[in-house]
Formats: structure tokens, sequence, C-alpha cells
């Protein structure tokens, strides 16, 4: 299935040289998963509480942050020995939160549907969990598309930046999220039946 996700080798190696300048500042994977957590909350109240067309542009920078954040987190706990069932926990329950932060303030700054938004949100916690499911049943974490977190984080940032310099997005928004969740309704079957694949080989 394609998804963003496998763009991210790439996307490590730009950020390798970023990864070697903290690790010489002295933080640690799990400092740099908190500091993800920490600026999707941030993001996420203030573009709740002070909704404006600006928080159209500060979400999508946000979530690319947010990406660089998540791959360096992994990336240093693998080359500087930092693993730990603590830093898994706190990585996999981070992009549950902070999925629910960032997204939450679409709410206030999308003109839509409410329950496809509260949908989307649904939907993204489950495929996350089924996720992490892969690996508890088959010990391999699932990560395909082809509405995976990077895909969901790319497809809201160009939501956000399409409405940011044009409003004739939104008569079909209604419709855009509905492709949306059923895409993530497939997204969740193919870890599923690729978890079921995995334990049975």
């Amino acid at each position: 299935m394609i998804s963003v996700y496998k763009l991210k080798p790439k996307f490590q190696q730009l950020l390798t040289p970023v990864l070697s300048s903290c690790y010489k500042l002295g933080m640690t994977a799990n400092t740099i998963t908190w500091l993800a957590i920490l600026l999707s909350i941030g993001t996420g109240i203030y573009c709740w509480v002070f909704p404006s067309n600006s928080c159209l542009i500060i979400i999508p920078f946000a979530l690319l942050i947010r990406m660089a954040l998540n791959a360096m987190d992994g990336m240093m706990a693998r080359k500087y020995n930092m693993q730990s069932d603590s830093g898994e926990i706190l990585n996999e329950l981070g992009d549950v939160i902070s999925d629910f932060f960032m997204f939450a303030p679409l709410f206030v700054l999308f003109e839509m549907n409410q329950y496809l938004l509260l949908l989307f949100l649904f939907l993204s916690i489950i495929n996350e969990y089924t996720g992490v499911l892969g690996k508890a049943i088959s010990k391999v974490r699932r990560y395909e598309g082809p509405m995976g977190k990077s895909d969901r984080a790319l497809v809201v940032s160009l939501i956000c930046l399409i409405l940011f310099f044009t409003k004739g997005l939104l008569p079909y928004i209604n419709y855009l999220f509905i492709f949306i969740n059923f895409l993530l309704v497939l997204s969740t079957a193919v870890r599923i039946r690729n978890t079921l694949k995995s334990s049975q080989e």
C-alpha cells in the first residue's frame, strides 16, 4: 500500500546532523519524544482557544516538526543504545495523545460536518492501536497505509494550507473526509490482515 511512511529512511538521513547535535547537548530519545508530545499539546490547546486563520499555518508547521521529532527519537534510541520498554510505551501513547491534540482544533477551524471529524479522530486511534496489536501478536509493529500517521499529517497539512489561501475547498471538504475515513478503515484492515498473515508464518 502507498504511504508517506515509506519515505521515512530518506527523511531520517536529512535529520542525521540534527540528531548528532541533540546527542551532544545531552538529550535522550525519551526527551525528544516528550518534546513531540508537548509541542502537539501546546499547538492543539492554542489553536482551540485562539482559533484564527493563522492556525491553518501553525498546524502544518507543528506537524512537520512533530514528524521530525518522531523520526529522531527512534533514530537516537537505536544509534545510541537508548531503547527501553518505557520508551516504547511513551512513544506509542505519545502518538495517540499527539494526534488527538493536533487534530482536535479542526473542530473549530474547519467548516464541515463535526461527526465526520469525530469519526476521523476515532478511526485514527483505532489505526494506531492495530499497529501496536501487530507487535503484540506477530512481533512486528504495523505501519501500513494508505492513511497511517504520516499520511494523516500530510493530508491535514495540505488541507490547512489550501484553506489558508482559499476557501474554495470548503464545498468539498465533507466529501474529502468521507474518503479519508474510508482510507483509514482500509489502512486498519490491511494492518490486521498482515498481522494475522505474519502470525501464521
